[in-house]
């Protein structure tokens, strides 16, 4: 903040005195988010000399804002059309001060690509002038501003590096916090350079950047022209000097060692900041006594929202202390990457066998004996439950913030049993779907962990996500499967088991073992429902003749079928031949526990050179592909969870992706059971099957096409299906 620089008494500053021209922009810079210059003669060698400045002014969001006169040296005037025309690859990390730093100290043609890039990202915006009258603009004036305060100044020089470095100069700066003559001096400075900027002034003209007249040595003889040409040993030979200069030196020392500081620091990883939504989500979290569910739809930054809220923490404490936990490995280097981003830079993973005890003892040792340490723990849910990690975890739990990936894992049996041990205070839990489905005592154990409810301390559904325009749109086709006569027989036979345990009032089974396994065996038929490879090879055909047979996720059932004499084939490796079949030369992968390798295979689907990959459960729970368009759900668990994460794959936005298509395989029995307790047994679960597929269809863009489809079914159960889109 700009009230925290020591100004001289006088607000003066002088070359050879205490308060040199050249600290005031270095001071300035640092402390502001706004630079606004009115000039006659502008060098971006200037840029160069206040590098330090500049480094923290950009990586602190800073946008500087140039009225310069139509004299530039060329370089400036190709970086200037260079950045107009859009002729610029990214030459600097924006996100990364030390990057910052070393392309801003730089002078040649790699600092002049980042000057574009800086014009090109509106960090720097130049406008070109000059008076209607003879002559040229000589403005030698500027503002600097935070959030709350602003110091404009007046100088003898010129932005460029002779000004800074070579002439004897003065500037005079007022501020805004001094009093009510400073107050309105700094808002009327600020008003007229706003109706300049903004092309208000009727005394000038404003040129377009093709009409900028270059500095060349032998064409201008006046002084001030000369010094927006200088050479690349020139400008190094004169910051040289800036060294003998005792206290500008030590000054400048002191700015080093402050990015180096600032790189080491915690920090959101984008500049723009947390969204709102993430900061709502903070707040709720805060006011629900630093425990809740984030119940957040796929794709809407769950990890980020969530890394944000441990990043307001160490703002407020100066440290971070939590641990991650996550259902697989894929996640676990996910979370990593996330984690690095936001500079959480002393991250110890758990799992996948890496070598974690020795820093688990650190941390104990280092809490023994008091000692203040960062660290991000990661770990798998697998990791967590084990005895070895546990007799580690409860000597130092108290200290840590808690987040919960995929936080339905919660309610698991493995890591049910270790919760009462788990004295965690500040904890977060993430899902699109926290309910655990058939498991009413897990969901229980989840709400009593996180000590909350539905609505939840933050939630934020799929149809704000799709408003709002965080996932990519979709089109829903769901497709009707019947099942074969000899399946329905059997379907038939176990539903007339089932009915004695269905209670009609409440719309579901009675608790009992033979129930569970009575709805396993029929769930089974269902999943390996054998049309279900003849509308697979139908889906293909029509992909084919759409030209769409690309970047496909395809989810097949598990397990195997078997033929009359037992022998048994993998569903995978049928689905596998029938693609084959289908489409010859179509390149098709698996993506599951047997294969090797995994990176390199989503790898290879991103970069488009697996055409269709095959998944079971591997790709459920949070693995980022943003690149899948096309995904074909062969298989009907019944489960919404596992429904809505996988959707959530397809979901992701992506710059090359319009819209994602969805294929659906609804299974159903080839006849209506005509008694009426059965039917009305039946109608109940049918009725539970379109409530999810009803939903997504209707915030699907062909929301009327594939009501057709469904409308199929209603039919059947003397359903409504707009009745049934109501009630949820």
């Amino acid at each position: 903040m700009l009230n925290q620089i020591q100004f001289p008494k006088s607000k003066s500053y002088r070359t050879g005195s205490d308060y040199e021209p050249l600290r005031f922009y270095l001071d300035c810079l640092s402390h502001s988010h706004g630079f606004d210059l009115l000039l006659g003669y502008f060098s971006s060698a200037a840029i160069n000399v206040l590098s330090l400045g500049f480094a923290q002014f950009i990586y602190n969001g800073g946008k500087m804002r140039i009225v310069a006169n139509h004299i530039l040296s060329k370089q400036d005037k190709e970086a200037i059309i260079a950045a107009k025309n859009g002729e610029i690859q990214i030459p600097l990390n924006l996100m990364d001060i030390r990057s910052i730093k070393s392309n801003l100290d730089e002078y040649g043609k790699h600092f002049f690509k980042c000057i574009s890039y800086l014009i090109a990202q509106n960090r720097i915006e130049i406008k070109i002038v000059k008076p209607k009258t003879k002559g040229i603009s000589h403005y030698k004036s500027g503002i600097f501003k935070d959030k709350v305060s602003a110091v404009s100044f007046q100088a003898s020089c010129n932005f460029t590096a002779f000004g800074l470095l070579e002439n004897a100069e003065s500037l005079n700066c007022f501020l805004s916090i001094d009093g009510e003559s400073s107050m309105h001096k700094t808002k009327e400075d600020q008003l007229y350079f706003d109706a300049i900027f903004n092309g208000h002034a009727e005394h000038l003209e404003y040129l377009d950047p093709s009409e900028i007249i270059t500095a060349i040595s032998n064409e201008f003889e006046s002084g001030e022209l000369q010094e927006l040409l200088i050479e690349e040993a020139e400008l190094l030979r004169k910051k040289n000097q800036l060294m003998e200069i005792s206290e500008l030196s030590d000054y400048i020392n002191e700015l080093d060692s402050e990015i180096d500081k600032i790189a080491t620091q915690p920090r959101f990883p984008y500049p723009t900041g947390a969204r709102p939504y993430q900061i709502e989500a903070y707040n709720n979290w805060k006011q629900n006594n630093y425990s809740g569910v984030f119940a957040m739809a796929t794709g809407t930054g769950k990890t980020i929202t969530s890394l944000n809220c441990v990043l307001n923490e160490y703002k407020l404490s100066g440290k971070y202390n939590c641990i991650i936990l996550v259902p697989s490995i894929a996640l676990l280097n996910q979370w990593e990457v996330e984690a690095n981003s936001f500079n959480f830079n002393k991250i110890v993973k758990i799992g996948g066998n890496t070598n974690w005890e020795p820093a688990l003892a650190n941390i104990v040792s280092n809490k023994l004996w008091r000692r203040e340490q960062n660290y991000i723990l990661i770990t798998t849910y697998g990791s967590f439950a084990t005895e070895r990690f546990q007799k580690y975890f409860s000597k130092f739990q108290n200290d840590l913030i808690l987040i919960a990936d995929e936080a339905h894992n919660i309610g698991a049996p493995t890591i049910r049993k270790l919760l009462p041990n788990i004295t965690v205070q500040k904890k977060i839990g993430l899902s699109a779907t926290p309910k655990r489905v058939y498991d009413p005592e897990g969901t229980d154990f989840l709400h009593s962990f996180f000590k909350d409810q539905p609505p939840y301390c933050y939630d934020f559904p799929m149809e704000k996500a799709l408003n709002e325009g965080f996932l990519a749109e979709y089109k829903y086709i769901p497709k009707i499967v019947e099942l074969t006569q000899d399946e329905t027989d059997s379907y038939i036979e176990i539903s007339k088991k089932l009915l004695k345990f269905f209670d009609f009032e409440k719309g579901e089974f009675k608790k009992d073992p033979f129930v569970e396994m009575l709805l396993l065996k029929r769930k089974n038929l269902i999943h390996k429902a054998a049309n279900k490879l003849l509308t697979f090879k139908m889906i293909l055909k029509e992909l084919k003749n759409q030209n769409k047979l690309r970047y496909i996720f395809t989810y097949v059932p598990e397990g195997y079928v078997y033929d009359e004499n037992g022998d048994g084939e993998k569903i995978l490796d049928r689905f596998l031949m029938a693609g084959a079949e289908t489409i010859p030369g179509l390149k098709m992968n698996s993506y599951t526990t047997d294969d090797s390798d995994l990176p390199t295979i989503l790898r290879g689907f991103s970069e488009g050179k697996i055409d269709m990959l095959f998944a079971m459960k591997m790709l459920d729970e949070g693995v980022d592909v943003p690149r899948a368009e096309i995904g074909i759900f062969c298989s009907s668990t019944g489960n919404p969870r596992q429904f809505i994460q996988r959707r959530g794959r397809l979901l992701r936005k992506h710059k090359n992706k319009t819209f994602a298509i969805i294929y659906d395989m609804v299974v159903i029995p080839s006849q209506v059971i005509s008694e009426p307790e059965l039917f009305n047994m039946e109608k109940n679960l049918v009725k539970t099957e379109l409530q999810r597929v009803a939903y997504f269809s209707s915030l699907s863009m062909n929301y009327y096409d594939t009501k057709e489809n469904l409308e199929v079914v209603c039919k059947k159960y003397n359903l409504n299906l707009n009745e049934i889109i109501n009630e949820l």
